[in-house]
């Protein structure tokens, strides 16, 4: 027994790297995958069927079931198509796993907007689109009486979530993300509907345009443990897409090489009052949160040192 028997998940992007890795796993463990891949350049540029089918073949050989689909995530119809994919070909929906994507990487003062377009286009507007009709079917499937067990899994990065030059579309589609997928989870559950993030990593086709002199190889090519096989995030996309993980939700997960962390989302941190000395409430004086701010600043930016004796 699989941990995923009886599901039915959709992988976009899965024809090459991160997702390849993912949609092989999923199905090692019994699930029966939509492999999602418009086939394009990293930039998005292009289209090929193979980049899909050559998955399908992949899953097949193992023992798996399959069936491809080449729409584009970034097109509103064209993921309504991928969603319908699922449903009308294992009669079910049970996990969407979003990792489709594209980079175009400069920093803001070279980048076009186009540039800037098409990036959050693929990410971002892609993973609300999936969502968006695979959300309709499941709250369709409750109000019917048949009340799902879903999974929603997006792919996030530290470039959105920690910061990272040249990446100010790619950083800002994956930032949104996390956000979409938090709301996500506040939104669906009451449809049996959860939604998580992954942050991967390994030697991708992306990771291969600024770093020239890696092998990018596919995720099951690897014959041993190896930190940059992109596959690595795979576990953690199967566990929280199993039955096993019906209380986890709206968590950041961050799975690279056999490193796992849980990211802590944006939190309130310490707060202060500006008040008169009789204890009743003023507008703040720009200096006072100056040598506030600057007493934390200093502490970020220079751990160890007592930002109360600087202050």
């Amino acid at each position: 027994m699989g941990m995923l028997d009886g599901k039915v998940a959709i992988v976009t992007g899965s024809g090459n790297g991160v997702g390849r890795g993912e949609a092989v796993m999923l199905a090692d463990h019994g699930a029966k995958v939509v492999v999602n891949d418009l086939g394009g350049s990293v930039a998005g540029e292009g289209a090929d069927k193979r980049a899909a089918d050559d998955v399908v073949d992949v899953i097949k050989s193992r023992g798996g079931e399959a069936v491809a689909n080449y729409d584009d995530v970034s097109d509103f119809n064209g993921a309504k198509n991928i969603i319908d994919s699922a449903i009308d070909a294992f009669g079910r929906l049970d996990v969407l796993v979003n990792n489709a994507g594209v980079l175009r990487d400069r920093m803001m003062f070279s980048m076009a907007p186009e540039d800037f377009d098409k990036v959050v286009k693929v990410h971002m507007y892609g993973t609300f689109n999936t969502m968006h009709h695979a959300s309709a079917h499941w709250r369709n499937e409750s109000k019917e009486g048949r009340q799902p067990r879903a999974s929603i899994v997006n792919t996030v990065s530290s470039a959105g979530l920690q910061g990272q030059a040249s990446q100010i579309n790619y950083g800002a589609a994956k930032a949104g993300i996390a956000a979409m997928t938090i709301i996500a989870s506040l939104e669906l559950g009451r449809y049996g509907v959860r939604a998580n993030c992954v942050g991967p990593g390994g030697f991708t086709r992306m990771v291969a345009q600024a770093m020239k002199d890696i092998t990018v190889k596919n995720p099951e090519d690897y014959t041993e443990f190896d930190g940059m096989n992109p596959g690595n995030s795979a576990p953690a996309v199967v566990f929280l897409a199993s039955d096993d993980a019906l209380h986890v939700t709206g968590q950041v997960l961050r799975m690279v090489g056999n490193n796992l962390a849980l990211y802590s989302p944006w939190e309130m941190g310490e707060q202060f009052l500006a008040t008169e000395k009789d204890g009743s409430p003023k507008q703040w004086d720009p200096a006072d949160i100056g040598r506030i701010l600057n007493r934390y600043v200093f502490k970020s930016q220079n751990p160890g040192i007592d930002a109360q004796k600087r202050a």
